[in-house]
């Protein structure tokens, strides 16, 4: 399936919820591969700021993402109505700090994007697809978070907050296109005593009755609703019995569930990329949602370097076996370091070093420790990027490859007698005027153990 973005610009305004500040945002379509970025339009050079999780900053109520001085509060619930819809590219340009909070749900960011229209592109989309269990708990809050793999994105949220008014709940999104009427529409809560104590820390400015679900778990005197009053700007609010401040009727029997749901698909947005698998959330909030995302991101970073790794299959026969590669390098004993080349194609190459004990090398080389040469990790690179370069010429054996130039050299791993090497060259660019530039990975399993951007040049042996 291919990346969206809008087509059309739309533009909401209201006020945040912890700053009171009044903010307009505007959603711009964006080109594939933009991802979805705030810009601070209220600030000079206009700062942007990736909706990435490396940008968080605070996860107190709320999601605050931070690029330099500029920041943007509140970003979970426009995240989560952005992959509910399925929208993958975005410029929300903002006169702000932070996003307006409406009516605490994220349908009206559903109906905006469903007026602009999505429209898709042309690049497809890079799903983070998850392939193995993964877990989470953070210890502090007890939070736990469960990936597993799915054939498409399916997300259970279950809270539990050992209360009389909200004990435990779950809600489930089986599918995105259940999102825009059976989780967007569904409302923050907060519990009535938690109020004040945020109001002390001069949060929720913006907050309102109108855009909060307030749960009463215990009774208070009236001086204490009068002093709330007071602070929510309010001539007065009522508790007859422990429930819902001021009987606000909910849109769904279990609708904090659904919210944290919503909150939870706005912080894996972070991510940066939409997720094939089935994740399940038990007492989630804004630091564990990003926390797990960081588990994620590492995983998936891991699992982007070990699709780089060639599929070595020691029964398929070599394309070169170590005879043929005699007759194309000038290399032998002890020098060649390539046993056979088993994968190639017009732009990279795989070869094969077994490594083993007999080798004269570990005579002197940690004799008590042996351990395989770092500089002959490269070496046997290279001679396998010599294969692929010479391979290209009329009469390989009229030529040979000299290094011209090592950078950015990295040892992973020790490499070990009995260790198999294999060696994969890619091609960075064509080959011009005689001049091979090949970026070289050599792994021993899926472990990556050396790399390193090798040059050489081509030239004709004297006759």
């Amino acid at each position: 399936m291919n990346q969206t973005t809008i087509a059309n610009e739309t533009t909401v305004s209201g006020v945040g919820l912890h700053t009171g500040s009044h903010v307009t945002l505007t959603f711009k379509p964006a080109p594939a591969g933009h991802g979805i970025r705030f810009m601070r339009i209220d600030l000079p050079d206009r700062p942007i700021i990736m909706a990435e999780v490396s940008k968080v900053v605070s996860t107190n109520r709320g999601t605050t993402l931070q690029e330099g001085l500029a920041q943007v509060w509140t970003v979970e619930h426009t995240l989560s109505a952005l992959s509910g819809m399925g929208i993958d590219n975005v410029l929300i340009e903002l006169d702000g700090p932070e996003i307006p909070i409406l009516d605490g749900s994220a349908k009206v960011f559903v109906d905006l994007f469903r007026e602009a229209q999505i429209k898709e592109l042309d690049l497809p989309r890079d799903y983070y697809v998850i392939t193995e269990p993964i877990s989470f708990e953070d210890e502090v809050t007890g939070a736990e978070y469960t990936a597993l793999p799915h054939d498409q994105f399916e997300l259970t949220s279950m809270i539990d907050f050992d209360s009389n008014v909200l004990g435990q709940q779950f809600a489930t999104l089986h599918q995105l296109e259940e999102y825009a009427t059976e989780i967007a529409p569904c409302r923050t809560f907060v519990f009535l005593h938690e109020l004040e104590k945020l109001l002390d820390q001069n949060l929720i400015k913006g907050g309102d009755l109108d855009n909060a679900i307030v749960l009463v778990d215990r009774l208070m005197s009236q001086e204490e609703l009068d002093t709330l009053a007071h602070k929510l700007n309010k001539p007065s609010v009522k508790v007859d019995k422990e429930g819902v401040l001021n009987t606000l009727a909910l849109h769904f029997p279990n609708e904090p569930a659904r919210h944290k749901l919503l909150d939870v698909l706005g912080d894996l947005t972070l991510l940066g990329r939409p997720i094939k698998g089935k994740i399940i959330t038990s007492r989630s909030g804004h630091k564990s949602n990003v926390e797990f995302a960081k588990v994620l991101l590492k995983k998936w970073t891991e699992q982007k370097k070990l699709e780089g790794v060639p599929v070595y299959n020691p029964d398929l026969p070599p394309i070169y076996n170590t005879v043929q590669i005699q007759n194309m390098l000038p290399h032998r004993y002890p020098f060649l370091l390539v046993d056979k080349v088993v994968e190639m194609s017009e732009n990279h190459v795989v070869g094969i070093k077994n490594v083993t004990i007999n080798e004269g090398l570990f005579q002197g080389h940690f004799p008590n420790n042996p351990v395989f040469p770092g500089m002959l990790q490269l070496e046997a690179l290279a001679q396998t990027g010599g294969v692929l370069a010479l391979s290209k010429q009329d009469d390989p054996d009229q030529y040979d490859t000299y290094f011209l130039k090592v950078e950015n050299a990295r040892f992973r791993q020790k490499v070990l007698p009995g260790d198999t090497l294999i060696l994969k060259m890619v091609l960075i660019s064509p080959i011009r005027r005689g001049l091979v530039q090949m970026r070289g990975h050599a792994f021993v399993g899926t472990k990556l153990v050396c790399e390193a951007d090798l040059t050489a040049q081509i030239i004709k042996r004297d006759s």
